[in-house]
């Protein structure tokens, strides 16, 4: 027997329509809105502020380029970095002797710390520079004799004062950068024959400049700017250039401008020269570097790149 069957009474061929895609409507932040205009706002506010002020704004591109000026800058930046090699150098000998098993070494390292970290360091240059009313002469035998005030010179006493405070706060630095070494790395070291110092040296400073590292770029830059400190005890830096200018000229709120100004450069250097810098040391640690703020945009520039040519090839 033959049953004949309909062909046109099967399953159809189309598919059965699936679900409706859905439509995500984004959150409107009508929050960051209003902030965002009331930012902008006060910003128009204060540069509309300044503009109609009494200041003469064409006084401070005529000094930004002077001899006073450009020697001020000069000795800023050389007294930032010799201070900081004192602080780095005296930082890292003080958070040893405080990690010390020995109680008169850490206790004389804690007692420093202690110290310099609690005293303002304005005050300390002004003890630097009257330390003549105590010692009246210095007298290091056949190698050197004078008076005080003529060996503690200005640049002396600057560097004396914001070395030695700066020596106080990488000792705290320094000090937490050895502390986040895990201890068995010292074991292991010291099981292979290596002495304590070769093992500082080798195993354990490397591996704490990740943490160094990050502060001291910090201090470096507040180190620029605290150097405007000195112009108390008469060193002719950054801010006292800009000062003895502006008494001169009768600009003397247009030269402070212009001081600002020249330290907002080098900080912004300084910050440049400190993000490359902890993106060096932080190659053992992170699978992947983060992007350089050029890498960043070029990337940028490729993706609206890919996204017009792919707008222009749909359309």
């Amino acid at each position: 027997m033959t049953v004949d069957i309909d062909k046109t009474s099967g399953p159809s061929d189309t598919p059965p329509a699936g679900p409706e895609a859905i439509k995500a409507i984004p959150v409107r932040h009508y929050g960051r809105y209003v902030s965002a205009v009331v930012a902008i706002a006060l910003l128009v506010g204060v540069v509309y502020a300044f503009s109609q002020g009494k200041i003469n704004w064409d006084a401070i591109p005529d000094y930004f380029f002077d001899d006073r000026i450009l020697d001020g800058v000069g000795k800023t930046l050389l007294l930032t970095v010799l201070s900081m090699l004192i602080g780095i150098v005296g930082g890292v000998m003080l958070a040893v002797m405080r990690l010390s098993k020995n109680p008169v070494t850490s206790s004389i390292a804690w007692f420093y710390i202690w110290f310099f970290r609690g005293t303002p360091v304005l005050v300390q240059l002004i003890v630097w520079f009257n330390l003549g009313l105590v010692f009246e002469y210095i007298n290091l035998g056949p190698f050197y004799k004078d008076e005080w005030s003529d060996f503690m010179t200005p640049f002396l006493t600057a560097l004396l004062g914001l070395g030695l405070n700066e020596a106080a706060y990488m000792a705290e630095i320094c000090r937490a950068g050895l502390l986040s070494v895990d201890e068995g790395q010292t074991e292991a070291s010291h099981a292979l024959g290596m002495s304590h110092a070769k093992t500082l040296r080798r195993i354990v400073i490397p591996q704490a400049m990740r943490v160094i590292v990050p502060p001291t770029g910090n201090e470096v830059i507040n180190m620029l700017k605290t150097t405007s400190l000195v112009s108390v005890v008469q060193y002719p830096e950054l801010l006292r250039a800009a000062q003895d200018i502006g008494q001169t000229s009768g600009a003397p709120a247009e030269m402070l401008f212009l001081a600002a100004a020249w330290y907002l450069l080098m900080t912004s250097i300084f910050s440049i020269g400190q993000y490359y810098l902890e993106r060096y040391y932080a190659r053992g640690s992170s699978r992947s570097l983060p992007a350089t703020p050029f890498q960043k945009i070029k990337a940028n520039v490729l993706s609206l790149s890919n996204r017009s040519a792919s707008t222009g090839g749909t359309a």
